[in-house]
């Protein structure tokens, strides 16, 4: 098993930007590492997922906005978020996957003005 534990969220303006935190309580190596979204009333959403060999997957919404990176040696994952829009509000949960799915409590996102 695996404990994630995010950290980051926080309340920004539209156009700015915060850095999401994801550690890990183990190695990572074999993780395939995520983050998902879910605003309210609405059901929850893959952001971007990073593989054990470096391949990434953004959403069409994220892309060109939002960057996934993994360092294994901190066991830890980031989710750079950048240009933020008020559509980017909900709660952004941290996921790992090796044979079972994990998922991190979460950590709130408000972009408002």
């Amino acid at each position: 098993q695996v404990q994630l534990v995010e950290s980051g969220g926080g309340l920004v303006q539209p156009g700015g930007s915060l850095r999401l935190s994801c550690a890990a309580s183990r190695s990572i190596r074999i993780y395939s590492m995520g983050w998902y979204r879910q605003a309210p009333g609405k059901q929850r959403e893959l952001v971007a997922i990073i593989m054990p060999g470096g391949s990434i997957t953004y959403a069409d919404s994220v892309k060109g906005r939002f960057t996934i990176s993994r360092d294994n040696n901190e066991n830890t994952v980031y989710l750079q978020l950048n240009n933020l829009k008020t559509e980017d509000t909900a709660v952004y949960y941290c996921y790992a996957r090796w044979v079972d799915n994990y998922w991190g409590q979460g950590t709130q996102v408000t972009v408002s003005s």
